[in-house]
């Protein structure tokens, strides 16, 4: 019998990384999550996945802070074995993030190193330390973005960190291709509701008048791509970088 397939989730307690969770648990899959600092809202997202008949539970991260890691992941491992009955994870979504909008004449070196930490920094170390944690033939999706193709003025440090990971996941597929394990990136355009992204009437049309679908994305648009990607229909999808805004600039 095939053993039950586990996903952690960085930052699965709001807006994109919710939807992730809850796709993935409408699918059969058990899941870990990590938040910041809102446990009242990491509870209500793993009582959201119980209802769904799936195992959860959700422990307390800063992804920007790579001090922390080891004694996450020995957390991370009781939690494994004290819930799922498990020592491995399959599925690792590397979603915790935030936004920052400053022209580069105006960017300091304290939020640049910010976006590093957490966009960045962070995802590459904190990666690197799941990787004694996940099984062969595991999955690895990464969240970017849009803005690491299209150029938006203010958005430069975090663009660039995105830009990065999109390089770095073709490096994870390439090195762990032995272990049988995929790396993709999924790219939101900009997503509303439950995330950190600066949000105004202005802003939602500019972005719906520059999407070919005319509207704005929400978190329910992505998902389901990154559920699809840790399926047995994407097996054969590695090194990739899959868009998903609508048709943002075609």
């Amino acid at each position: 019998m095939a053993a039950q397939k586990i996903a952690f989730i960085t930052g699965g307690s709001r807006g994109i990384g919710r939807d992730i969770a809850l796709n993935l648990a409408q699918k059969g899959t058990d899941i870990l999550l990590t938040y910041n600092s809102n446990k009242t809202e990491a509870e209500a997202t793993v009582a959201a996945i119980q209802s769904l008949g799936r195992k959860a539970v959700a422990l307390q991260l800063n992804t920007a802070d790579t001090s922390g890691f080891d004694a996450f992941f020995e957390q991370a491992g009781a939690a494994l074995t004290s819930t799922f009955g498990a020592d491995r994870f399959d599925f690792l979504i590397n979603n915790a993030g935030t936004s920052l909008t400053a022209p580069v004449a105006e960017t300091t070196e304290a939020q640049f190193d910010e976006m590093m930490n957490i966009h960045l920094k962070g995802v590459y170390f904190l990666t690197q330390k799941a990787l004694g944690h996940i099984r062969d033939g595991g999955r690895i999706v990464n969240i970017s973005s849009a803005v690491s193709r299209q150029s938006f003025s203010g958005v430069s440090a975090y663009a660039i960190m995105k830009g990065a990971i999109d390089v770095y996941t073709r490096y994870l597929a390439l090195e762990l291709g032995p272990r049988g394990i995929s790396a993709n990136v999924v790219a939101p355009g900009a997503i509303f509701g439950g995330g950190a992204m600066e949000d105004s009437p202005e802003i939602r049309s500019f972005v719906a008048g520059i999407t070919s679908l005319g509207r704005v994305g929400f978190p329910d648009d992505i998902g389901g791509v990154v559920a699809f990607l840790c399926s047995e229909d994407a097996k054969w999808i590695n090194g990739q970088r899959i868009e998903v805004t609508g048709g943002v600039n075609l």
